[in-house]
């Protein structure tokens, strides 16, 4: 019997964007993967903020990553709780997944701060990276593509500013987000 390779893609998806989605689509036709796991942080370890609560971040990565068929949401880190450490989250994975091999799925733009990360080297051994590329960063190995440079701190603001995000984010996270009066006032 063979293991499943499931890629764990991470973040605060504060909101999904295009290129989250666009992220998941490359690594899912390009990689050697049975299936992807989104993994929404619950307490940023860097202390950033979130604009939406947990709950409201699932629900949009759902809707964002509906189109995909082997794409879940886990909510791993709400149930261990405290600061997010992508470690000790695999390591909960790993014990709920025995046999399952972990990839890592990470934008090129992650790699100068991994210095930052809580046991790094550990966390290639129990995932080894999965590198796409990002607009503005060197292209990684492997990865002959590069995923624009969208982020989710300008789209909350323009969200704020009532600024039209269509094109960067999938329109069932636009439609959710004016529904729940999500990211109103900040920026």
């Amino acid at each position: 019997m063979t293991s499943e390779r499931v890629a764990i893609y991470g973040g605060s998806f504060d909101p999904p964007h295009l290129g989250h989605v666009l992220s998941v689509a490359w690594a899912l036709s390009a990689a050697d993967l049975d299936a992807l796991w989104i993994v929404p942080t619950w307490k940023h370890v860097f202390d950033k903020r979130h604009g939406a609560p947990f709950e409201e971040r699932q629900t949009m990565c759902e809707l964002a990553f509906a189109p995909f068929r082997n794409v879940q949401v886990s909510d791993i880190e709400r149930r261990l709780g405290g600061v997010s450490r992508t470690l000790e989250t695999l390591d909960a994975l790993q014990e709920e997944n025995p046999g399952t091999l972990f990839r890592l799925l990470i934008g090129a733009d992650v790699l100068p701060t991994t210095d930052r990360w809580y046991r790094w080297d550990e966390v290639v051994k129990v995932a080894p990276p999965l590198v796409i590329g990002r607009q503005g960063y060197a292209v990684p190995e492997g990865c002959p593509i590069s995923i624009p440079n969208i982020n989710s701190t300008d789209i909350r603001t323009g969200l704020s500013n009532a600024a039209d995000i269509g094109g960067l984010v999938p329109r069932a996270v636009i439609d959710h987000i004016r529904a729940r009066e999500l990211y109103q006032g900040e920026g």
